[in-house]
């Protein structure tokens, strides 16, 4: 209360503000070199992303040594042996996907998309830092998201499991998400109300 002019904002949530935008764009540059290199032979990568990177991180906030880091993280995470099945040839890189899942409509994109004749592999990236290190704490609409993209796959392969993980690009790692989680998950969207719109289907970087 008082006639006084207003408090000027708190640095921590100016800070909070910036640190979100910071993430969201560093979501972005990740999808985009996660997107393309894997279809660029290994000895040119790095000097594909490296000028990528250049041309689409300035200012301050983006100098050599930070650009560097974030393409030295993506190219750990595309030559680490554990994520050879995300990246095998026929691999697929942001993969439209639409379906009907309870009384609800889904639309949305799935990050990489793996077929190979025992399996299909759905993967999302998040670069959540810190990446948890568990499947307990993994954001429970990420486990929705992959659940719903599940459920569509199912009935495109119903002859093969349909698998799905989220790739931490931050340690790097590739969770499994058991698929006791992905039914639960499933079975709340299935009681979505007939009519609803807009299923979760939250993009990396928005929330980071």
């Amino acid at each position: 209360a008082g006639d006084g002019p207003a408090p000027p904002p708190r640095a921590g949530l100016v800070l909070a503000g910036r640190e979100a935008q910071l993430a969201a764009e560093r979501g972005r540059l990740v999808h985009r070199l996660l997107q393309s290199l894997p279809d660029i032979v290994p000895d040119q990568r790095r000097d594909i992303g490296r000028r990528f990177l250049e041309a689409m991180a300035t200012g301050e906030a983006w100098p050599a040594a930070e650009r560097d880091a974030l393409l030295d993280r993506t190219l750990d995470v595309l030559s680490h042996p554990d994520f050879a099945p995300v990246f095998a040839p026929g691999s697929r890189a942001e993969v439209e996907i639409a379906g009907r899942i309870g009384g609800a409509m889904l639309s949305g994109r799935i990050d990489r998309l793996a077929v190979a004749d025992d399996r299909v592999l759905i993967v999302d990236y998040k670069t959540n830092r810190p990446a948890p290190t568990s499947v307990a704490d993994a954001p429970h609409e990420y486990v929705m998201q992959l659940a719903l993209y599940r459920a569509v796959l199912r009935r495109l392969y119903p002859s093969r499991p349909v698998e799905a993980a989220i790739l931490w690009t931050d340690r790097p790692a590739l969770m499994e998400i058991p698929s006791v989680l992905l039914d639960l998950a499933e079975m709340q969207a299935a009681a979505v109300p007939a009519g609803a719109q807009g299923l979760p289907a939250p993009r990396d970087g928005l929330p980071p």
